[in-house]
């Protein structure tokens, strides 16, 4: 079965610019996501989708394949990552054949691990049509989460369905926030359907010092100190 890893890297970041070539430690932070995807024994290629022709070297250099400079219009702030997938998968398709399963690990999360990538490949069986990674939240929004009210000010997300107060922590749902550690599907899913949402989810529980999903200098900043940690010990 023929698993391909795609990674989506456009230049032009607002919060954190040239993000994606950015040294974190001793190399640039697209090459993690590279490294861990040629890591992985389920992966048998590694492409990499970028509008930028400086990420295409940085990524050709540590081993990814980029047969493709992605167009710009699916490169802006507000393009939907759905279609550069959608362009992606269709472009192999077209040039190198069909594949089974389609991996998309984004360049801003260094600290993957191996072990995540292959639950998720592992986890997407014929009764899942999606599989994405999450994290324990240790806040949830009934309790910890504020509302503007119609009327000004204030109040908690801390209301069942019925419209009554939720005073138990008991009562209400384990909260997960989404990661961008790895998501996993079939190559027609993507092309039949408009969003990741369409389908029959499953996710992959990672830890948090796995998940760090780099948008600002300070989540830089965190994710060296877990690298630095993991390095040493």
């Amino acid at each position: 079965m023929s698993c391909w890893a795609f990674i989506f890297a456009r230049s032009g970041s607002k919060g954190l610019p040239g993000k994606n070539i950015k040294n974190l430690l001793d190399k640039p932070l697209i090459a993690y996501s590279i490294e861990t995807a040629l890591e992985s024994p389920s992966i048998d290629r590694v492409i990499v989708s970028t509008d930028d022709a400086d990420i295409a070297d940085v990524a050709k250099s540590f081993g990814a394949e980029v047969p493709f400079l992605r167009p710009s219009e699916l490169a802006q702030d507000a393009s939907p990552e759905w279609l550069a997938w959608q362009h992606a998968v269709q472009w192999v398709q077209d040039h190198w054949g069909m594949f089974d399963k389609f991996i998309s690990l984004p360049a801003t999360s260094p600290c993957r691990v191996v072990s995540d990538i292959e639950k998720c490949i592992d986890a997407l069986s014929d009764c899942v049509d999606i599989v994405v990674t999450a994290t324990e939240s240790q806040h949830n929004p009934h309790f910890n989460m504020l509302k503007v009210n119609k009327g000004g000010g204030y109040s908690r997300f801390n209301e069942n369905e019925a419209g009554q107060e939720i005073v138990r922590r008991q009562d209400v749902d384990q909260a997960y926030n989404m990661a961008t550690v790895a998501y996993v599907c079939r190559p027609g899913y993507i092309l039949s359907g408009n969003s990741l949402w369409e389908g029959r989810m499953d996710a992959v529980i990672v830890k948090p010092e796995n998940a760090i999903d780099i948008d600002t200098a300070f989540d830089f900043f965190l994710a060296e100190l877990i690298l630095k940690n993991r390095y040493v010990n």
